[in-house]
């Protein structure tokens, strides 16, 4: 039975512009329905929240500030948004329609998939979340049906409704937000949500893609919270045997019970998949797991993933913790001893000779391998200690050596972005080709938000980047005090006691607000003088229209008059050609209520001239006889024959 024919909304034309053609998904929040731009005609999905939800108004301004906040972040692995609206008791968000299947319905299909498939789902995932945490946003719901995979390969992240700048804590309600078996131990046990809470759900994400079942299961959602609480996620090769060991350690370390000991964000775990995946060999990646369905198994040899492999998921990421590939040792043999030979060598020369020569040649040889085992085939890692990053990262490259992965630390003494510690350590020998971990200073545990009241947004963010601190959202707000360009507040306030790497949302100024003054109808010069009294700029649009006013005067403002302005703002003024002449039907003749409405269908007003004594419904003559021309809106009056 199709359930979408007794939905009232589908077949609708939603606020005069997307006409909704069917329904797609019913989620605790809201619908999702496939719908059409009626303007634009592309097609498109169209959100709309659930009736008794939009009767909450703190609800609704929440929707609409992280509808604004999602429509900001552009990359190709997250669902766009275009729009968003109000009509009537419904509320809706216009989206990016995705042609495809959910991740999900991949898994309920296929079972368990194959690791190079699991690797490149993981990996376009954790590209667009690495925007969003990166931007200040966590996803917080991240679960294989919020993952979309398009008909091109394409893989795409939606469902952004419960995103949250990172500081917050809690739901509006108080209530933790998200889905039990993807929930992290901290948002259980006090409602914690950082970036680190979409690492973890992606760690169970992998597992199950790899297993094709979740980690935690249970009678009731009360015993999948326990577990998670304390319980570890099991290695994925517990369930498929033979799994390679650096997929059990990259579920491990996403899927950590303690926040701290997992990587900080996605961007971070993102350069772990990367580097699990260098050191697993084709036919490990290939490899069919047993909870595939019969058909994968079946077909295995005829493609080398059980998923369209994405075509562009992680191109607009910048990763900062990729790590270097890590070679194996070269294990050289020593070289060959020189054989010793008895007897005359060519020549005739004196065995005496050739004997010592060749124990020189031994002692060599000997001493050669001795120093190549020793040390020869070892390098000194410099010391790093006090070096940034990218000056360690350098200085490792020039030395021939390589780095392993980069560990986060806070610190009280040592700078932000600096080299604490490294494995192993400064003056330590390791192979020539090995690779060394890198500890960097965090900063201190905890970072006091500066005052940045005032400055202008680049500065103010490059003050809150010196702190350890991440700029966050910015939006804009009138001010009569603070100039245009510049910060007005920071979310949280100046002192609060943040940790590093928080958000910090800025409230930008729009500048002195200014109320737009009505021009319609006035001389195009008197209106621009009116408009830059009031502060604000003029530009007039170089296309004129028709309409009632008169012909030179203004016909339309960009703003609207009664709203405010920035002042500088730049209003486009549109003029008037005057209206557009119309053919007059000729009604003379007519019953006089067939003769209104012929003139008023024609675009004329009408007014009727009954002479005194008048008793006649016919129309006896017309102001502008018919078959002449009036202007649209014009009064065209009738007369009827008088006595």
């Amino acid at each position: 039975m199709d359930t979408t024919l007794e939905d009232p909304l589908v077949g609708r034309v939603i606020d005069g512009r997307y006409r909704i053609d069917a329904r797609i998904a019913v989620g605790g929040m809201a619908t999702v329905y496939r719908a059409v731009d009626t303007r634009l005609d592309r097609v498109l999905a169209l959100k709309v929240m659930h009736p008794a939800l939009a009767a909450d108004a703190g609800f609704v301004d929440r929707f609409i500030r992280e509808a604004k906040s999602v429509a900001r972040l552009a990359h190709p692995n997250v669902v766009a948004v275009f729009d968003q609206g109000t009509d009537g008791p419904y509320v809706y968000l216009a989206m990016e329609y995705v042609s495809g299947c959910t991740l999900r319905d991949v898994l309920r299909e296929r079972g368990a998939l194959q690791p190079r498939a699991a690797l490149d789902v993981l990996e376009s995932v954790l590209a667009a979340l690495g925007a969003a945490h990166r931007a200040g946003f966590v996803h917080r719901d991240m679960k294989p049906e919020n993952v979309l995979i398009g008909d091109d390969g394409r893989v795409k992240v939606a469902d952004f409704g419960l995103v949250r700048s990172v500081d917050t804590v809690t739901s509006t309600t108080g209530a933790v937000l998200g889905t039990v078996s993807y929930l992290a131990p901290e948002q259980i046990e006090n409602g914690v949500t950082d970036t680190r809470v979409d690492v973890y759900a992606c760690g169970v994400v992998l597992y199950e893609m790899l297993t094709g079942a979740k980690p935690h299961t249970g009678d009731s959602p009360a015993q999948v919270l326990y577990q998670h609480l304390h319980e570890d996620v099991p290695p994925p090769s517990a369930a498929v045997p033979g799994l390679p060991a650096a997929l059990d350690r990259l579920v491990a370390e996403a899927t950590a019970r303690r926040p701290e000991l997992r990587p900080y964000d996605a961007v971070a775990l993102l350069a772990l998949a990367r580097e699990a995946r260098a050191g697993i060999g084709d036919a490990e990646l290939d490899a069919v797991p047993p909870q595939a369905r019969a058909e994968e198994r079946s077909s295995a040899e005829d493609r080398t993933s059980v998923v369209p492999r994405p075509v562009a998921a992680l191109r607009d990421v910048q990763v900062e913790h990729t790590s270097l590939l890590e070679r194996p040792p070269v294990e050289a043999a020593p070289p060959e001893r020189p054989r010793m030979r008895t007897g005359l060598m060519g020549g005739g020369r004196p065995r005496g000779l050739y004997l010592a020569l060749a124990g020189v040649l031994l002692v060599l040889g000997l001493g050669t391998g001795v120093w190549y085992i020793s040390a020869g085939q070892f390098t000194q890692v410099p010391n790093l200690l006090g070096k940034t990053e990218a000056q360690a990262r350098s200085q490792l490259s020039a030395a021939g050596l390589g780095v392993k992965r980069v560990e986060k630390r806070f610190s009280d003494t040592v700078e932000r972005g600096t080299v604490i510690e490294t494995d192993p350590g400064g003056g330590k020998r390791i192979r020539g080709n090995g690779s060394v971990v890198l500890t960097v200073s965090r900063g201190p545990e905890v970072v006091t938000v500066p005052s940045v009241e005032n400055l202008p947004l680049e500065q103010a963010r490059q003050e809150l980047k010196k702190a350890g601190l991440e700029p966050g959202m910015v939006t804009q707000a009138f001010s009569q005090d603070v100039a245009q360009g510049a910060v007005i507040s920071t979310d949280p306030k100046p002192g609060t006691r943040k940790a590093p790497d928080t958000a910090v949302a800025l409230v930008v100024s729009k500048g002195r607000p200014v109320p737009v003054p009505s021009v319609l109808g006035k001389p195009v010069d008197q209106a621009r003088a009116q408009l830059e009294n009031a502060g604000l700029k003029v530009e007039v649009a170089a296309e004129q229209v028709n309409s009632p006013e008169r012909a030179g005067t203004v016909a339309g403002q960009s703003v609207t008059a009664g709203l405010q302005a920035a002042a500088g703002d730049t209003v486009t003024l549109t003029v008037s050609k005057g209206p557009r002449l119309l053919p007059v039907p000729n009604v003379t003749g007519k019953d006089l209520d067939d003769a209104r409405r012929t003139l008023e269908a024609a675009g004329f007003k009408v007014k009727v001239d009954r002479p005194f004594l008048s008793f006649s419904n016919t129309v006896d003559g017309q102001s502008v006889p018919g078959g002449q021309s009036a202007p649209e809106g014009s009064t065209i009056t009738i007369r009827t024959k008088g006595l």
